[in-house]
């Protein structure tokens, strides 16, 4: 019987988090951006007792996630598949969003979609970003789930001049998340796989703590007092659900987002921010 194998990508602390769940009993490949981290997260599961090997990886290049792919197969069964890997606003230019948010996302979604094993699944980390404002026309849409990956940002509405600030990229990249994840499901479930996303509101990671600190850290601050929850959200609530959708519980639930942000965008919609 092959060892199975969970990929996650993306060493953060919700990356972290869900690995800790969907690695029990698997091999883990641990792929990141940044070296430093990568390894120290890999170090940090070790120590915990799971079987991790790391692999180096920039989403947004295609040739590289082919090739983390390749490693996966190489090494067992594919049974689960974490991206949790992206940038915030504070973090990148409009177009560096574009790049890793989106179109990175969209390459691992293609490539894993040929890997993933039968009775596998996988998880895209978004964001509440996705659902916030008032959605795009019917045809913008379409484009974002369908358009093949390589010809994805050659989408006149995705022309950096078009988009606009690294906000509005982000806000358009994570509901471009959420649409591919749902024309994904149709490929994977070919393979007998399933494949979801999940939009976390303001969640206590390093990303967030960015966000805190910079030019929109007021607007963070309001949308956590007029939340239900009244807080930040934490990496292992994340990884629960996260682990509910992967596992056997979560079997009849495929192309699928969930929305779990503590109520900030029911204050939205309630007009309360």
């Amino acid at each position: 019987m092959a060892q199975e194998v969970a990929v996650i990508i993306g060493s953060g602390s919700i990356g972290a988090a869900i690995g800790r769940i969907a690695g029990i009993g698997r091999r883990v490949l641990l792929a990141d951006y940044n070296q430093d981290i990568l390894n120290a997260v890999a170090g940090q599961l070790r120590g915990e007792g799971y079987d991790v090997t790391t692999h180096p990886v920039d989403i947004s290049d295609h040739d590289a996630v082919a090739a983390l792919a390749d490693t996966a197969a190489a090494a067992g069964d594919v049974t689960r598949v974490v991206v949790a890997a992206g940038v915030s606003p504070v973090q990148a230019t409009t177009e560096r969003v574009l790049h890793v948010d989106l179109l990175g996302t969209a390459y691992v979604l293609e490539e894993f979609g040929r890997v993933i094993a039968q009775g596998g699944s996988g998880v895209v980390i978004s964001s509440m970003a996705g659902h916030m404002g008032d959605g795009y026309l019917r045809e913008i849409e379409h484009a974002l789930a369908y358009t093949p990956t390589a010809e994805l940002l050659g989408l006149p509405f995705l022309a950096a001049d078009k988009v606009g600030d690294s906000g509005a990229a982000y806000t358009l990249a994570k509901r471009g998340n959420a649409l591919r994840v749902q024309a994904a499901a149709t490929t994977w479930g070919s393979r007998g796989a399933r494949i979801n996303s999940l939009s976390p509101g303001i969640i206590s990671t390093p990303l967030a703590q960015d966000e805190m600190s910079g030019p929109f850290a007021e607007g963070y601050r309001n949308m956590i007092r007029t939340s239900a929850a009244g807080r930040m959200g934490t990496p292992a609530e994340v990884a629960a659900i996260a682990g509910y959708l992967l596992g056997p519980e979560g079997a009849f639930i495929t192309g699928s987002d969930l929305l779990i942000d503590g109520g900030v965008i029911a204050a939205m919609r309630a007009g309360q921010l």
